[in-house]
């Protein structure tokens, strides 16, 4: 079975600004179909408003229209539509990353893809990490690079790596 994933909205930027980057290359595990990626009406309408951004249009000259466009329907036309998605987490510490944990809780995700620290503290021996830990067992939250190690991308001799 494919590993089952959500990627944040600025793993998005990063996998849209930077082919070559880690994120780049969680993208194209999703293109190469290695893995299925989820996204929600909230979370692609989050991603399309990320890329379409003036400043950080600016400093990614690379995200043209062009670019943000095929990225966008790349994401629509290969990750799996949930809807509706259901409000099973809360988050007080960043109530914005909810939307992100919510939809790979309703699509039973393996792991969300992110370099946001509070979301990366879940995985942590904290209270709210332990908690988390409790009540969602069969999900990992992982930065790029660690999502990548997990699945063996990144190790030496693999054709995939890189």
């Amino acid at each position: 079975m494919k590993p089952r994933v959500v990627f944040d909205s600025v793993v998005c930027l990063q996998g849209a600004a930077r082919e070559a980057g880690p994120a780049g290359a969680c993208f194209r595990l999703m293109k190469e179909s290695h893995i299925t990626v989820f996204v929600s009406h909230e979370t692609l309408a989050e991603v399309a408003d990320v890329l379409n951004r003036p400043k950080l249009r600016q400093r990614f000259k690379s995200l043209t229209d062009e670019v943000v466009a095929a990225f966008l329907g790349e994401l629509q036309n290969s990750g799996v539509l949930v809807d509706p998605v259901p409000q099973a987490f809360s988050y007080p510490r960043d109530p914005d990353d909810e939307p992100w944990v919510n939809l790979a809780i309703a699509a039973e995700a393996n792991y969300v893809v992110t370099w946001d620290n509070d979301l990366l503290d879940l995985m942590k021996d904290n209270p709210e990490g332990v908690g988390f830990r409790n009540r969602f067992p069969n999900l990992e939250v992982l930065s790029p690079v660690a999502f990548l190690h997990k699945l063996a991308v990144l190790k030496p001799g693999n054709p995939q790596a890189g």
